[in-house]
């Protein structure tokens, strides 16, 4: 059975609708809650992919969020183990960030709704052919500028990056597939969560827009299991079983 890492970096903020797909598919997941632990998988050999989430924090406050800069070396760990890794808001800046971009802390709640328009380097890629057009919700703390020799898949309505892949195995999303009316009222009654501004059109504009937000998620999932061949098993350590001497020859 396939098996997927998932950093969670709130309460609020987990895999949403995409658990369900992920379910009938027949891949399992494992959290990691590293906001409540700092635990974080310790070997990408055990997984078949690694899946960073959303948050509400940005990639540069390391001194209030020590696991951070840790979070880093698990992406290094996977990517070198050729483990598939994706990225939503919070997740796409930390691997945005591993690729060596230029992160910017404001606007610090980038939040809104946008049409997604595929990029000439989208073109003929499944994940950005799946989103062209659709209407998509942005959540992120801050954002990044990619480096020199990274284009951008899917851009906003105004031109800015909201979907990237570095290399062969990887993807960052700043629009969050994951997403539903639910979880933006968990993280409403999140204590101490600061939201922004304009949280409450955000949740209206979710409600108003959840069917075609759903099927926008199908489409998603079935370009990034396609595209980063997440039906595929890796090979795993073997699992030995010890034989115990009892000194007897029966």
């Amino acid at each position: 059975m396939k098996h997927f890492a998932v950093v969670q970096h709130s309460y609020s903020e987990f895999l949403g609708i995409v658990e369900s797909q992920l379910e009938k598919r027949d891949i399992g997941f494992s959290y990691f809650r590293v906001f409540l632990s700092g635990e974080l998988p310790g070997n990408a050999l055990t997984f078949d992919a690694l899946f960073l989430l959303g948050g509400p924090m940005s990639p540069l406050e390391t001194e209030k969020y020590e696991w951070l800069e840790q979070e880093i070396k698990t992406i290094a760990m996977f990517r070198k183990n050729r483990r598939p890794v994706v990225g939503f808001g919070l997740g796409a800046l930390l691997l945005a960030k591993y690729e060596g971009a230029e992160l910017q802390l404001e606007p610090y709640h980038n939040a809104y709704f946008t049409t997604a328009h595929a990029t000439e380097a989208g073109k003929s890629d499944p994940l950005a052919q799946a989103v062209d057009g659709a209407k998509v919700m942005v959540w992120s703390s801050g954002t990044a500028i990619l480096p020199e020799g990274i284009q951008p898949l899917v851009v906003d309505d105004e031109g800015r990056w909201i979907a990237f892949r570095p290399e062969e195995g990887a993807v960052g999303l700043l629009f969050r597939p994951e997403m539903k009316p639910g979880l933006i009222e968990d993280i409403l009654m999140e204590e101490d969560r600061e939201t922004p501004e304009n949280v409450g059109e955000l949740l209206e504009q979710c409600r108003s827009l959840w069917p075609e937000m759903q099927k926008t998620t199908d489409r998603v999932i079935v370009a990034l299991v396609r595209e980063l061949a997440l039906m595929t098993e890796k090979r795993k350590p073997p699992v030995f079983s010890l034989k115990v001497d009892t000194g007897s020859d029966v």
